[in-house]
């Protein structure tokens, strides 16, 4: 499985967002700059985030995203499912009706393990998980130099 440029982009925004997670709205153009990020494209982003209830968007000067709700409550998972829909390798995974074979087919049962395998991985790191370990590289980063 690979993720595609919306996911990788889509984590890393919202990365951006937990990092500084406050009240204060970020502008579209800081993320953009900060994740260096396609603006237009992250625009198209943060609108599937923010109909997902994962972002909220604030209008005007000093308007911008932040999280709709504290990191340790947004999994990767949930950024990945909005922005892609299900990851489920195959399609009767996700729809029993999809194949006749479905419910006595051992590729069935193969491919129903490998979502849940994803899934459970995607939905156990949190962005606040995230924004942990990147504080934490930061600050091994800054004391490294001389």
């Amino acid at each position: 499985m690979k993720l595609s440029t919306k996911s990788r982009y889509g984590i890393r925004a919202m990365l951006e967002l937990a990092l500084v997670e406050g009240d204060s709205p970020i502008a579209i153009s800081s993320i953009a700059q900060k994740q260096n990020i396609p603006e237009p494209y992250l625009e198209q982003l943060m609108g599937t985030l923010k109909k997902h209830d994962l972002v909220i968007s604030t209008r005007g000067a000093q308007g911008g995203y932040r999280l709709s709700k504290p990191g340790e409550m947004i999994s990767i998972g949930d950024i990945i499912r909005a922005l892609e829909g299900s990851m489920a390798p195959v399609a009767c995974v996700e729809d029993g009706d999809f194949c006749a074979h479905s419910g006595s087919c051992a590729m069935h049962m193969l491919y129903g393990r490998i979502t849940r395998g994803i899934n459970d991985v995607f939905d156990s790191i949190t962005l606040a998980d995230m924004a942990d370990d990147q504080r934490s590289m930061d600050s091994r980063a800054c004391s490294c130099k001389g």
